[in-house]
């Protein structure tokens, strides 16, 4: 994994190295995505198809420790820590926003006049936007990625430039209709796939004849759902089913418990701080509980894992309500509000009891995950990317060599 340090100019990524023994049909992609892993997942995912088509590529992901933990797993991909910070309005945050985003603006453009993309690819949220300014800047097509059923505010404001626009089936964006919009789903990591149940029990060395009830929080966690694993795991155990939450970084205590069930069985639970084994979890459950982030309902449905969503109710525009409401829509599960958090214990042990119900919610993500996002980025991308003024001089240079 190619990294610089963020104080001074960075030099020629990997992916320009790639590019040189790609020949003059490659092309070369900076991807902005990080702050969460809602973002980030989705812009490795793609940098992953793109490397596969011998392209050269860089990742231009945040500072915060949750983007290098999840990269470290991917040596092969050149990455950028880029200046930034989430938007605020108290002075102090908004003093720092704008600080940040210049910095990352002048960051951005030293490596853009060094790399010279094709295209530049936001996946939206606070890393995406001085990213993107620098490419219209120097020139440099723009294509956007939203991933939530209501847009964000980055991907609102940077929209209008944007030469290709990716929105969720059903999802439009006033002013911005027909041309370069394209309906698009959200890319999944390629780690992260359905395994059978039974092999990835088997990984995880849970029990494989009790039912796994696996708890997500989010790439940041939830305190909220941590604290309701914490007092119901046991009679969890006591009805004989298993636990495995995930709690983030930083977030609640880890370790192992167990608890003697009526029968006079052990049942155990886990907590673990992160998890790089999603693929393997998703595949174990027979049920996930989890907020309503786009990333992590692109993976239920990857993996055919039925969910109860509990969404974020402080999420920007409450987009996770409407993230939630469409995957229950499509027949993937059910959702509960915040406040309807005491019921939780009640509506878990309903729904792995009811293997009639749990087999209806497979049948529908199972038809929804034969959809390939990729299929229809790669390709699009490759055909803005022919059009580029980087491409063009670099092409004209090696035929005059």
């Amino acid at each position: 994994m190619g990294t610089t340090d963020a104080t001074g100019p960075p030099p020629l990524a990997d992916g320009g190295r790639r590019m040189s023994a790609a020949g003059v049909n490659a092309r070369r992609f900076v991807i902005a995505c990080g702050g969460t892993g809602g973002h980030l997942s989705p812009g490795i995912a793609l940098a992953e198809a793109l490397l596969a088509r011998g392209h050269g590529v860089t990742l231009f992901i945040s500072q915060k420790k949750v983007d290098a933990r999840l990269v470290a797993h991917y040596a092969q991909l050149a990455v950028e820590r880029v200046p930034s910070a989430p938007f605020s309005w108290g002075p102090r945050g908004l003093l720092r926003f704008y600080a940040e985003q210049l910095k990352g603006l002048l960051f951005s453009l030293r490596f853009i006049c060094a790399y010279q993309p094709d295209v530049i690819i936001g996946f939206g949220g606070f890393t995406s936007a001085a990213v993107v300014l620098a490419g219209w800047l120097r020139g440099i097509p723009v294509a956007l990625h939203e991933a939530n059923r209501i847009p964000g505010r980055a991907i609102r404001l940077l929209a209008w430039g944007a030469q290709r626009l990716y929105l969720p089936p059903g999802v439009a964006l006033p002013g911005r209709r027909g041309r370069g919009v394209r309906p698009t789903g959200l890319p999944v990591r390629a780690d992260i796939m359905r395994q059978a149940p039974a092999v990835a029990r088997a990984q995880l060395g849970v029990d494989p004849t009790k039912k796994l009830l696996v708890l997500l929080g989010g790439s940041q966690g939830s305190s909220n759902l941590n604290q309701w694993a914490e007092d119901n795991w046991a009679a969890l155990a006591s009805a004989g089913i298993q636990l495995y939450c995930v709690t983030g970084l930083g977030k609640g205590q880890t370790g192992e418990r167990s608890q003697v069930n009526h029968d006079g069985v052990v049942v155990r639970a886990w907590f673990e701080a992160f998890s790089d084994r999603v693929g393997v979890l998703l595949s174990a459950a027979d049920l996930v509980v989890s907020r309503a982030g786009a990333g992590t309902l692109a993976e239920l449905v990857r993996c055919v894992t039925p969910a109860i969503l509990l969404p974020y109710p402080q999420a920007a525009d409450n987009h996770q309500w409407a993230n939630a409401t469409y995957f229950v829509q499509q027949g993937g599960g059910l959702v509960l509000a915040e406040s309807a958090l005491p019921t939780l214990r009640a509506e878990v042990l309903r729904v792995l009891q009811a293997d009639a119900l749990l087999a209806q919610f497979r049948a529908q993500l199972l038809r929804q995950a034969q959809e390939d996002s990729l299929a229809t980025m790669v390709p699009d991308l490759e055909l803005l990317a022919r059009g580029s003024p980087a491409g063009r001089r670099r092409e004209s240079e090696e035929v005059v060599a």
